[in-house]
């Protein structure tokens, strides 16, 4: 991981897109946006590459259920090979934990789902996707002897610039790849076991990237994830519980740096900034039960599937107190259900 330099970056985040064929079919709207932006240098999206009611691929499936869509996963990553600057991607729950559902067609294994993903959007470990790539760290090839199953965790990179460290980690809705798997793809053992096992290598990654900040003196910390893990609507619903271990860690590893920390999410579609950690008595201070952390603050990216269509510019500043600002940049001028 390199400095690169302490000059302020821009940064193009999205998430939840494309979520309908129009916006699929529009999708150089947003590519040409990012790319005119001159100060963007770097692009994430933080998953779930179409919506829940979309089906998977199928992948290692035969043969292939009927309402799978094989050359879905390879049109999007075409799209992002169109973004000018380096993207870094982390999946979401819809293009692999949720496969299994009937509103997805029953239309993939969730673990088949999982590697054939990491096969497409990862074919070279600690290289992003985008017409000009840079080299990051990846899980797979830092991981910890003691736990030698994390080498499998490609999608779980790092890197250094601008002052600030930013980790990047598979962490997705549906409380977490929390919900059982329904037929024909009832494995329990095996989703409790990967639940646990990537959990466990998303808070080891975690804490790598807390230690190299306090190695590198940085100005402040950016994790980027799919899981809203203070949605209200999942209270009632998915539930949130299995979040609650990352989130502590996130909590004390926070705490114990002291500088900013900017959290980026996507999962809930609707834009917003807060601090879900600064009052253990708030609504989602109780969520989690985690102590009180004042420095850590949180970016929900707005949902393809909501208006106004848009992506986050931003703007990271390591000689700024604050060191964060944002703010929202519209793609399209019609709401974004239809989108030209």
């Amino acid at each position: 991981m390199d400095r690169r330099s302490q000059h302020a970056l821009t940064i193009a985040v999205f998430g939840d897109w494309p979520y309908t064929p129009a916006l699929l079919n529009s999708a150089q709207l947003l590519v040409d946006s990012i790319n005119s932006d001159p100060a963007v240098r770097l692009v994430l999206h933080v998953g779930d590459i179409h919506s829940g009611s979309m089906p998977c691929t199928g992948a290692g499936l035969t043969p292939p259920p009927a309402g799978a869509a094989p050359g879905y996963n390879i049109g999007i990553f075409n799209i992002f090979q169109r973004f000018r600057d380096p993207l870094v991607y982390t999946p979401g729950d819809n293009e692999w934990s949720d496969c299994h559902k009937t509103k997805e067609l029953s239309s993939g294994a969730p673990l088949n789902e999982l590697a054939a993903l990491r096969a497409l959007f990862f074919p070279e470990p600690g290289v992003t996707l985008g017409i000009q790539k840079r080299r990051v760290l990846t899980q797979a090839k830092k991981f910890s002897r003691t736990y030698p199953s994390d080498a499998q965790y490609v999608e779980n990179v790092m890197w250094l610039q601008s002052d600030v460290v930013f980790a990047v980690v598979n962490i997705p809705g549906s409380n977490n790849d929390g919900l059982k798997w329904t037929a024909p793809f009832t494995d329990e053992t095996a989703r409790t076991r990967e639940a646990a096992q990537r959990t466990g290598a998303a808070i080891r990654w975690l804490q790598a990237a807390f230690e190299r900040a306090e190695d590198e003196h940085a100005k402040a910390m950016v994790i980027g994830l799919q899981a809203d893990m203070w949605d209200p609507a999942a209270i009632g619903g998915d539930g949130l519980g299995n979040y609650s271990l990352f989130v502590h860690e996130l909590a004390n590893l926070s705490l114990h740096f002291g500088r900013p920390v900017l959290l980026i999410n996507g999962d809930s579609h609707v834009f917003g900034s807060d601090k879900p950690l600064a009052d253990p008595a708030s609504d989602t201070g109780k969520i989690h039960g985690a102590p009180a952390v004042p420095n850590l603050t949180r970016i929900t990216v707005q949902g393809s599937d909501s208006a106004p269509a848009e992506w986050v510019r931003l703007t990271i500043d390591p000689h700024s107190a604050n060191v964060f600002s944002w703010q929202n940049v519209p793609y399209c001028a019609t709401p974004a259900t239809s989108c030209p």
